[in-house]
């Protein structure tokens, strides 16, 4: 979403360099973290509501007259209410501009969500307040910290029964040693939420509910000295946990936020709209501002050097009128302009960007430029797939973003057999997505390759859209194998000899042999300590 007024030239434009730097540091790019159920997809659109990008939040997933959020356009999104594939949201909020990323809860959904993150700046850890931190959550945090990426902790569903604020923030504490330092604190116990302390101004934030939360919930900020007047009790008892967490050591600290050794927290009601306006302003005022990136030599490409991007996702069949793909790339630094002719690092080729769009949610519109932080959506991007970098004038090459290790394997067949070309295209475009890994080989054929995931739900997406967008039914038959590891040419042939082992090759020429267990790799391993195995990336991060 391009700021018109802010894009117009004038007689005192700042040099290029400089208007990128003052770009870049207006821009917010994140991504909210959590496990499923938290409240993800709900905490997105009451962002985006809360910035007038929409006018009305549709949270609640299978309630009779409410819609889907924004962030879920799968029809198998909207069926569940859960989130299965990362979505990109654009908008302007006081003077900066908001980059979300929302990302799929279920872990099956761990190697979307890692691909996400390898493309913001911070990200916004939401934990529900009943259950405190739960294994997903724990699995991204890691992913985070080893990215080196600054956590926003969000305390979610105060307007339902949970547990105690402060037992949380030792639970955060003790289970992966991140201080937390509270920006807010509750006026009331979870499930009585009446607002919430600002600990840095003093004074009580008192927050009205809205019909079905539907709407922005109006806050009224009441001085200290008549707090009591209006919250009783519970805001002395607030009061007195702030005064606890400033003895511990517990408030804001930059230079540990950014550092990765502490995360503010604060306190909310997503479904209600509580707490929300908090966390925009939290995010423009603390969270940062790009920074370039480093590339594979290890080299920081600075915002202001000539344009370059990296793709990290790619997605197609958001729109049935639309038989395109949308390459999503994060812009590391420079100016983009649509139109501009690029070069895609991976083959040297120009890069025609005619068609570039911003995307918000499912919804199009064309985009004309484009600043460090911001993603910008590539249409027909055929040859585009996510880890690849795009560039102008000055060459440079980002880090691949590698795969996971896939955990379940099955055999895909085509059910209809006058439908092997649509067959054909359709694996090809899935493995072009990421939504699957394919592993082929001589034995099996190309009409049966096998498809390799972190968790089984991506099958189920990958048949949905085989069938539904793609017009090529499949079936699938399960294999006997939980773990694979890289093997060399070389040793391929006595590997796939061995019992409860099999070798198959992926589209990019690796050598993955599946084993049936991990003791029996680990029997192989003893039996075998001249064969070298290589590990892909673990699933946790």
């Amino acid at each position: 979403m391009t700021d018109n007024a802010l894009d117009t030239p004038t007689a005192t434009e700042p040099p290029k360099g400089d208007r990128v730097s003052a770009e870049a540091a207006r821009r917010r790019t994140f991504a909210v973290i959590s496990h499923p159920d938290a409240g993800k997809s709900t905490l997105t659109e009451a962002l985006a509501l809360h910035a007038r990008a929409i006018t009305e939040a549709g949270a609640i997933h299978g309630k009779a007259g409410r819609r889907s959020t924004v962030s879920d356009w799968m029809e198998m999104e909207k069926a569940r209410g859960i989130s299965i594939t990362s979505t990109a949201l654009q908008f302007p909020y006081r003077d900066c501009v908001i980059n979300l990323l929302d990302t799929p809860g279920h872990a099956d959904f761990s190697e979307d969500t890692y691909r996400v993150l390898t493309a913001v700046d911070c990200a916004v850890m939401l934990i529900d307040a009943a259950k405190g931190l739960e294994p997903q959550t724990l699995k991204l945090f890691q992913v985070c910290k080893h990215r080196g990426i600054p956590i926003i902790t969000v305390v979610n569903k105060w307007d339902r029964p949970g547990r105690h604020a402060l037992e949380l923030m030792d639970e955060i504490h003790e289970r992966i040693g991140l201080r937390t330092t509270p920006l807010t604190w509750p006026v009331g116990i979870a499930g009585d939420f009446q607002g919430v302390m600002d600990r840095r101004k003093g004074h009580f934030i008192r927050f009205t509910r809205t019909a079905g939360g539907a709407t922005i919930a109006p806050e009224e900020h009441i001085p200290a000295d008549a707090a009591h007047d209006a919250a009783g009790v519970d805001w002395d008892t607030a009061v007195e946990e702030s005064e606890l967490l400033s003895a511990d050591g517990s408030d804001y600290d930059r230079e540990t936020f950014l550092g990765g050794e502490s995360s503010p927290v604060l306190f909310t009601s997503a479904a209600l709209n509580f707490g929300v306006n908090q966390l925009l302003d939290v995010l423009v005022e603390l969270a940062p501002a790009p920074s370039g990136a480093l590339d594979v030599d290890g080299v920081r490409r600075a915002p202001n050097t000539p344009f370059s991007a990296f793709v990290f996702k790619v997605q197609a069949g958001m729109d049935s009128a639309h038989r395109d793909r949308i390459a999503y790339a994060r812009v590391v630094s420079g100016t983009f302009e649509r139109g501009d002719v690029l070069t895609h690092a991976a083959t040297g080729k120009p890069f025609v960007t005619k068609y570039a769009q911003s995307v918000f949610g499912q919804q199009r519109s064309t985009l004309d430029d484009a600043w460090p932080g911001d993603v910008i959506g590539l249409a027909n991007a055929a040859a585009l797939r996510p880890g690849d970098t795009l560039y102008r004038d000055v060459p440079v090459v980002f880090p691949p973003i590698p795969s996971f290790s896939p955990e379940h394997f099955a055999v895909a067949r085509g059910t209809d057999p006058s439908k092997h070309k649509q067959f054909r295209r359709g694996i090809e475009q899935l493995e072009q997505e990421g939504v699957v890994q394919v592993l082929r080989s001589d034995k099996r054929g190309e009409q049966a390759p096998v498809f390799a995931a972190v968790g089984p739900m991506q099958f189920e997406v990958a048949a949905h859209r085989m069938a539904t967008e793609l017009s090529a039914p499949i079936s699938l038959e399960s294999l006997p194998y939980q773990v694979a590891r890289i093997v060399s040419p070389e040793d391929a042939d006595f590997v796939n000899r061995q019992v409860s082992a099999e070798v198959l090759t992926r589209t990019d020429g690796v050598m993955l042999v599946l084993f049936s267990t991990p003791w029996r790799l680990e029997g192989f391993q003893r039996d075998n300590p001249n064969i070298k195995l290589g590990s892909l990336v673990a699933a946790e991060g």
